[in-house]
């Protein structure tokens, strides 16, 4: 089942690649990552609630919230700082597929 979520913190294709690479690692397919709307939506296929749940886990280790969840002050701004290395890491990865 297709499954799309509307999450913060994605920037850029840096920042897609991360989720997308992650998500790959983790047995989703299909994973895309939707940059031309605000807020951003990723979109992946999931088996059952335990995975949809999984998904949305992944996402929030990653720095990238689902807009819907509540998130303090304090913990919005350690979000912030782990999608921004997210972003860093998937640039790089960016950059070794175009080789």
């Amino acid at each position: 089942m297709r499954y799309t979520v509307e999450v913060n913190n994605i920037r850029c294709e840096g920042c897609a690649n991360t989720i997308k690479t992650t998500l790959q690692k983790e047995g989703f397919s299909d994973i895309e990552v939707d940059l031309s709307c605000e807020p951003r939506k990723v979109t992946v296929n999931v088996q059952d609630e335990a995975s949809s749940a999984q998904f949305r886990a992944i996402l929030r280790k990653l720095g990238y919230p689902l807009c819907d969840e509540k998130i303090s002050l304090s913990n919005s701004a350690t979000l912030k700082a782990k999608s921004l290395v997210s972003c860093v890491v998937g640039k790089f990865g960016v950059n070794d597929n175009t080789d």
